[in-house]
């Protein structure tokens, strides 16, 4: 049994035991019952100063129980998102992609998958480490929401790969945001140290349609990703 089973138990008995207790009784009636047998005898006010110390325990528990839920949701909400760059984990964008194919399907409109992955962060990790490679995450993540509208999604799905879920835009307008957010990212300079860091990203867009589910979102944005960065690479070449 877990802790917050106990308490909800221990809360449950108390409650009983309230509900059985009646809240006062008279000198006469603790008389006859002690002189029946039944209990012993009891002043009045040890009477009130039971029920005051079941009440008291009652409040404890439900404070307790109060303070276990709001965790709860707390944990709930933090499952959902990566602790390194405070947006959607993989398991919080899946959820809000489903969300969104479902409202497509049923009430129309249009919404667009963008996969990214960055370029040269390899590089970044291998000559300065970890940790400057966690700054430019950190710095991506940043530059990703500050560019999108609050209804948008912003997600690190997990090493050097992002994906953002946008609203209302058509392919057209789709493509044009997702190339504004490459040259957003190629020219991010990130403080580390002494020397500045950069990388690059390429983008790949899947639209969002009532046939859509899931897999195959992520499939085709992520093919989408891949033949936009072989582009990318002949152009740098």
């Amino acid at each position: 049994m877990t802790k917050r089973e106990a308490s909800e138990a221990s809360l449950a008995a108390v409650r009983t035991r309230l509900a059985r207790k009646p809240l006062r009784r008279s000198a006469t009636e603790l008389a006859a019952g002690a002189a029946a047998g039944d209990m012993p005898p009891r002043s009045a006010s040890n009477g009130a100063a039971d029920f005051r110390r079941l009440a008291d325990e009652v409040a404890r528990l439900e404070a307790e129980l109060a303070a276990m839920r709001e965790r709860l949701r707390e944990l709930e909400a933090r499952a959902d998102v990566d602790p390194l760059t405070d947006v959607f984990n993989r398991r919080g964008f899946e959820r809000e992609l489903r969300r969104a194919i479902a409202h497509v399907a049923r009430y129309g409109g249009s919404a667009a998958l963008v996969y990214l992955d960055l370029d040269r962060f390899k590089q970044v990790n291998d000559r300065f480490g970890h940790a400057a490679g966690d700054a430019v995450l950190k710095a991506v993540a940043a530059t990703l929401v500050q560019r999108v509208r609050a209804s948008d999604t912003v997600a690190r799905l997990g090493g050097d790969e992002f994906a953002l879920l946008l609203w209302n835009l058509d392919a057209q307008n789709a493509a044009a945001k997702a190339a504004v957010l490459e040259t957003a990212i190629d020219r991010l300079q990130v403080s580390f140290g002494a020397e500045p860091l950069s990388v690059g990203v390429s983008a790949g867009i899947a639209m969002l349609d009532a046939a859509t589910d899931v897999a195959d979102a992520v499939l085709r944005a992520d093919a989408a990703m891949y033949a936009r960065k072989a582009v990318r690479k002949t152009s740098e070449a």
